[in-house]
């Protein structure tokens, strides 16, 4: 059986001297696929996902892409390899115009990126509106989707997003799972941390529910919304 396009596989660490936050982690991501994290607050799922765009050191496991082992590899140069990523917060910039924050996207490029441009405003079609407007200025939700549009901007193979709805309304919300399955249709592997799990479960092929850095449940999106366990313990009743 192949291997899946992004795995983290049995991940053990934390930051710096400090102590493990993942023990015997794994999360995984097919390609065309949406997977997401969920589970309490505290639970690692941020640090799962940085854990896999190499911005805290493993003790133990190992992250691979496309079959590449890649744990030596530096944030930036997983840019370099496919990977795109959006953190939760400071994910734009707020002095620069939309369009020029999708332009610093495509600083690993030296093609012409027009194309990518157009493709990013067709997805969401309020930045093409609101190009030249400082990206400070724009609502929560308008701001998000600069930033996903900026690592679109990258031709990434993968994309991780950490806390994509954080802060915005249920419509917003929506909105931008919405702009999620699209991007996915596209082939783009789509792995994202949550904390509007049976949103985030609804739209999801896959899930990983963790608990204080663990695995606790794995299963598609369906099986954990059905899972008695999932919904009284993580998703209210």
């Amino acid at each position: 059986m192949a291997e899946p396009f992004l795995i983290g596989d049995k991940m053990t660490g934390g930051y710096g001297a400090g102590p493990d936050i993942l023990h015997d982690c794994t999360i995984a991501v097919e390609r065309g696929e949406i997977a997401v994290i969920v589970g309490p607050n505290g639970a690692g799922k941020s640090t799962a996902m940085k854990a896999l765009f190499g911005m805290l050191h493993l003790n133990g496991g190992a992250v691979r892409l496309d079959g590449e082992t890649i744990d030596a590899l530096s944030p930036q140069e997983r840019v370099v390899k496919g990977m795109g990523f959006v953190p939760q917060t400071a994910n734009i910039f707020t002095s620069m115009t939309v369009e020029e924050n999708l332009e610093m996207g495509a600083f690993i490029r030296s093609d012409d990126f027009s194309d990518t441009m157009t493709q990013i405003y067709d997805l969401f079609p309020i930045l093409k509106e609101k190009r030249n407007q400082a990206a400070g200025e724009l609502s929560g939700g308008q701001r998000q989707q600069v930033a996903v549009g900026r690592a679109l901007m990258t031709q990434p193979k993968v994309l991780m997003l950490d806390e994509p709805t954080a802060g915005v309304s249920p419509i917003v919300m929506d909105e931008l799972f919405d702009r999620i399955i699209e991007v996915a249709r596209t082939g783009i592997p789509i792995l994202m941390v949550e904390q509007n799990a049976r949103q985030a479960l609804e739209i999801a092929d896959k899930g990983f529910v963790l608990v204080q850095g663990r695995n606790a449940h794995t299963g598609t999106g369906k099986e954990l919304l059905a899972d008695a366990d999932v919904r009284r313990s993580f998703l209210g009743g």
